[in-house]
């Protein structure tokens, strides 16, 4: 029998396209329908790591891809939100969410994949309201996925027949570390387990691959995925390396276990697949998430070994970004309204101090181009929000009570003052995404430029850093000198833009380039303005 090779790697690595385009499409547009409830989610849920478990299994469901909770995950531990013991709790839950897809693909509708195809496209095309287009990408996003399938499976069909092919399950069938490698590198490569997890169930079910070879192949897919989450922490914080680190010793841990009894594992789904007449997929889909959830039942006593073994090979102070304020403590507004307002003070100075390190981060990142002080910097301007929502409402609150004059001036005066904080991180904001915007249309800024922008950076850094320590000690000369200052920012921004204009008439710097550079130079005035607001305050004008 002739076996046609050119059509069968077509079918393959076209249908691998349109599976994994089907697994994007229905994560995203669940996650689009749930909308920012996912981060609620594991926000919420992760008091403790049996929680954490839960909101695993639930947000990987959702998203239909482990590494996906595992990136998010990892955003919320960087941003303080939730501690490593409650992350691992998650990356347990979420290995075993991820064994949703191969069940699904184990109720065998593959054969409806097409009107289910066609569904979708209807409620993207023929719908404005966004929330039919996100259930309409879902729809079409789970069509794709047996669509994929279902050509993956033709593609492989022939397979069986090929004597190499044989071979090589034999020796798997023998040596199931060789299947532990093959499923790791796939994986590696298609950067999804369930679409290799899919490829194992279309062999299996062709009959291309015998179940003794499948499973180790199966473990393997399992160590695999956890690449997604190991290159996310690249470059990223220490706790974000320390989630990722979890990932790959919880699933290496997981497959050595499965790879020693693994005769005993294998009668196990054998028996189960005559129990319960399984079709060939849906036992592959038995045997994942045995493998997870058992993986999970073992390894979940140890949570806290697991936190303790990652905090030792990667050592290191996290930078946690409290998104949390730490002195609003609500037993005050009734009891003692001026404590209420030191409180109130005392998280502004602390929001003023994440002000000045969020604009550090973003001259490093204009300097260095490394991810990790860009996302530093969002995630302060984050808790930025977060602390300026959260002591609004309590100076709100206090405001009910009845103040003496003294104490109503300090009240306004501490709500101007945390609106304008809350405004400087805005603008930083603007200055990351500027100096996105340069390195993804590689533009190039000159060397005279980049001195400029470093020296205005620096002056108005310490001119942040000067009003905050003004604010707190309410020291009147150093609040004079923070109106020098700004006054200094301003003149800078006026001989720069000069400057910058004489370079672009004489060649030298772009205009794309060009409107970076002033647009920078503005939102850092801008910042000098908020700088001066909050000494005003001390001067009491």
């Amino acid at each position: 029998m002739e076996i046609d090779v050119q059509k069968l790697i077509f079918e393959f690595i076209g249908g691998l396209g349109i599976f994994l385009l089907g697994i994007k499409y229905m994560g995203d547009g669940l996650q689009k329908s749930a909308g920012d409830r996912l981060r609620d989610i594991l926000d919420r849920f992760t008091s403790n790591p049996f929680l954490g478990v839960l909101a695993g299994i639930i947000v990987t469901t959702l998203i239909q891809s482990s590494s996906g909770t595992t990136v998010l995950t990892v955003g919320l531990v960087n941003a303080g939100f939730m501690s490593l013991k409650q992350a691992i709790g998650v990356i347990m839950g979420a290995n075993i969410g991820t064994t949703i897809t191969a069940f699904i693909i184990g109720i065998d509708i593959s054969a409806y994949s097409l009107p289910i195809l066609a569904v979708g496209c209807f409620l993207l095309f023929f719908f404005k309201s966004q929330k039919v287009n996100a259930i309409g990408q879902a729809v079409f996003g789970f069509g794709a996925l047996f669509f994929g399938l279902e050509l993956m499976s033709n593609g492989m069909k022939p397979l069986r027949s090929l004597e190499a092919f044989q071979e090589l399950t034999v020796s798997m069938s023998d040596n199931p570390i060789l299947g532990v490698v093959i499923g790791t590198v796939f994986t590696l490569i298609v950067q999804s387990s369930s679409a290799t997890i899919g490829i194992l169930q279309g062999l299996f079910s062709e009959g291309a691959i015998e179940l003794k070879a499948a499973l180790p192949v199966l473990f393997g897919d399992n160590i695999g995925t956890t690449i997604t989450a190991v290159l996310a922490s690249i470059g990223a914080t220490i706790g974000a390396k320390r989630a990722a680190l979890t990932h790959v010793i919880f699933n290496l841990v997981g497959a050595t276990i499965f790879l020693i009894f693994l005769g005993i594992f294998t009668s196990f789904i054998t028996f189960l697949q005559g129990q319960f007449h399984l079709n060939p997929e849906m036992t592959i889909a038995f045997a994942h998430g045995t493998f997870n959830i058992t993986n999970t039942i073992m390894q979940f006593p140890f949570i806290g070994a697991l936190a303790w073994l990652v905090t030792k090979i990667i050592p290191g102070k996290d930078s946690i970004i409290e998104y949390k304020p730490k002195h609003l403590d609500p037993i005050f507004i009734q009891q003692s309204p001026s404590v209420a307002l030191d409180q109130a003070k005392s998280e502004l100075v602390r929001m003023g101090e994440y002000a000045y390190k969020g604009l550090e981060e973003t001259n490093k990142y204009l300097n260095t181009h490394l991810i990790k002080h860009s996302e530093l910097a969002m995630q302060i301007e984050s808790a930025l929000n977060n602390l300026d929502r959260k002591i609004t409402n309590y100076l709100i609150e206090l405001s009910t009570e009845s103040l003496s004059e003294l104490e109503s001036e300090k009240h306004s005066s501490i709500l101007d003052a945390v609106r304008d904080v809350e405004r400087i991180g805005d603008h930083f904001e603007n200055i990351v995404e500027l100096i996105e915007y340069k390195i993804s249309n590689k533009l190039y800024l000159t060397d005279y430029a980049k001195e400029d922008l470093n020296e205005m950076f620096e002056l108005t850094i310490s001119t942040v850093k000067q009003a905050v320590y003004a604010i707190q000690e309410m020291n009147r000369e150093e609040a004079l000198s923070v109106i020098q200052k700004e006054d200094q920012i301003d003149k800078m921004e006026r001989k720069f833009r000069k400057k910058h204009i004489i370079r672009m008439n004489e060649g030298i710097c772009s205009g794309s380039a060009g409107m970076v550079f002033v647009d920078i130079i503005s939102n850092l005035e801008r910042i000098g303005d908020h700088a001066v607001n909050l000494a005003e305050e001390v001067l009491g004008e």
